[in-house]
């Protein structure tokens, strides 16, 4: 795939791909969960608090726009936080902050009250969790990163199936007070979400092993920027972030109007309202499924286009439901949208991590959580004038199925012409190096001399020079201790002539006078013995 990033992770830190991981993706399924359910789950009361305020429907859809706008329009503030703070003692204070505005909503004397506290306070929680429980799972999933965030995925509807429901019972057993204090209790699971979330360290060993190293390291992490705009540097960034703004235009849309849509085609409204469950439990299976098929060898490197697929089947799916006339083929419809759905879920983030990375991921997600803040407040508001000009649904389901259709081409195309064409993916990069390292290794066991680059090539002439000078001052040295040992052999070779050679010519001398002696007494004698016998 154009763009991907290849993650050697944070320093010496390698994402263990399973282990404390699993629990760090339950505690991100159960984060996601509430994040997209529950602004859905919100409107069960919505009917209770018309009564109790006297406002219109329209008052009260603001409690769950505005709880979306706070969950996507705060991703620079979170990116922030966390590149400041870290992820749990972030999420530790979002779970608190969630469950604090449902509290005090339950004390509500006027809709703008709740305004404040459900939808800014618990909106603002729910944010704080959400983006940190992903940056967290990116951390710890490397190889098996498409299925973690397809399982992850499968919490929006899993808890939708059961928020939904749950409401109902705590407004009729309670009230709406008491559904809301009841709620506000349940969001504290998000503080035991975030204790999950422990952070990964590098070996103590290579801690310890250079001072200087540490000094460093430190100095780098001061100068760490809290949100990094060098992603918009990043084409294949851009790329996504455009396409994902105008996807986010029609992708929430169906799921909005599909109850109303029935209702206008004369179904009753237990009928209707069934038509989400069966969109929901087909989601449930459908994002995990996603995620194996994403983590696949020969699909991950072009799971890009796997996306832009997933958004081409959902848009074709709008634009085909757009003629349902019956239940049945409403039936039909929810059931093809929902996997197409669960594909678009499980894929999004999926893409997003292999395009930026691990390192700026956390500021990436904020930025793209902005410019999505911005569609979600402009979509289903938009689809909503022009159901109230035409009073037909059919343009709202073509409109919601262009835009996403729209943003399919948009992502697939221009990966394609400025990505893919321009230079060689990541993965061809990936490989090249391994070849490479292959290479030298074989090189090596050959005892052939491996290609270096100038740094190396430095480094190997300076420890050469330095390996030839001591060398020659170790011969110089035994040069020396050998013309020592020579002169002080040659001093005992005379010192020994002169004392041998005069105590010889001594003896040898008055053996000679003394023989010359005897002969000349002897006389006779001594020069013809023969005779004397």
């Amino acid at each position: 795939m154009g763009g991907v990033a290849v993650d050697s992770g944070d320093g010496a830190v390698k994402a263990p791909d399973g282990g404390w991981g699993w629990a760090v993706l339950a505690g991100c399924f159960v984060i996601t969960g509430f994040s997209y359910a529950f602004p859905k789950a919100v409107s069960v009361f919505f009917k209770e608090l018309i009564r109790e305020f006297g406002v219109g429907y329209s008052d009260t859809a603001w409690i769950s726009s505005i709880l979306l706008a706070m969950l996507y329009g705060t991703g620079p503030l979170c990116s922030v936080l966390v590149n400041r703070f870290g992820c749990r003692p972030v999420m530790m204070v979002g779970g608190l902050f969630a469950s604090l505005g449902m509290i005090l909503a339950s004390f509500s004397t006027s809709i703008i009250h709740i305004y404040l506290s459900t939808g800014v306070i618990t909106g603002l929680g729910l944010a704080l969790n959400f983006q940190p429980s992903l940056i967290m799972l990116n951390r710890y999933f490397s190889e098996k990163r498409p299925l973690a965030n397809g399982l992850s995925a499968a919490g929006s509807p899993v808890a939708l199936c059961c928020l939904s429901p749950l409401g109902q019972v705590l407004q009729y057993q309670y009230g709406w007070r008491g559904g809301f204090l009841i709620l506000g209790g349940l969001l504290l699971n998000c503080c035991v979400c975030g204790a999950l979330m422990k952070p990964l360290l590098p070996p103590k060993t290579l801690k310890l092993k250079d001072p200087e190293r540490d000094d460093e390291d430190g100095t780098e992490k001061k100068k760490k920027k809290l949100l990094d705009f060098s992603v918009f540097r990043d084409s294949g960034f851009v790329i996504y972030t455009a396409a994902a703004s105008i996807m986010v235009l029609g992708l929430f849309v169906p799921p909005v109007f599909i109850v109303s849509y029935a209702k206008e085609l004369g179904n009753e409204d237990t009928k209707s309202a069934l038509l989400l469950t069966v969109l929901g439990f087909i989601d449930m299976f459908a994002r995990p499924v996603c995620g194996v098929i994403a983590g696949l060898k020969w699909v991950r490197p072009r799971c890009v286009y796997l996306f832009s697929f997933a958004m081409i089947f959902n848009g074709t799916t709008d634009l085909i439901g757009s003629q349902a006339t019956d239940y049945p083929s409403l039936v039909v419809f929810c059931i093809f949208f929902g996997i197409s759905y669960g594909m678009v879920g499980a894929l999004q983030f999926e893409v997003l991590m292999a395009i930026v990375g691990t390192e700026k991921f956390s500021s990436a997600i904020g930025l793209v959580l902005l410019m999505e803040a911005m569609a979600v407040l402009v979509g289903p508001p938009g689809a909503g004038r022009l159901l109230d000009a035409t009073k037909n649904y059919m343009y709202v389901f073509l409109l919601a199925g262009s835009e996403v259709v729209l943003a399919a081409v948009v992502l697939a195309a221009c990966n394609f012409i400025f990505i893919s064409n321009k230079s060689p993916t990541a993965t061809d990069e990936l490989e090249d190096i391994t070849v490479t390292e292959d290479a030298k290794a074989e090189a090596k066991a050959c005892s052939e001399p491996a290609e270096m680059t100038d740094e190396e090539e430095k480094g190997a002439r300076e420890e050469q020079e330095k390996e030839t000078k001591k060398d020659a001052e170790k011969e110089e040295k035994e040069a020396k201790k050998d013309a020592e040992k020579e002169e002080e052999e040659a001093e005992k070779e005379g010192e020994r002539e002169k004392v041998v050679r005069p105590q010889s010519i001594t003896v040898d001398s008055q053996e000679v006078e003394r023989f010359l002696k005897e002969t000349q007494q002897n006389g006779h004698a001594a020069s013809s013995p023969e005779t004397s016998l």
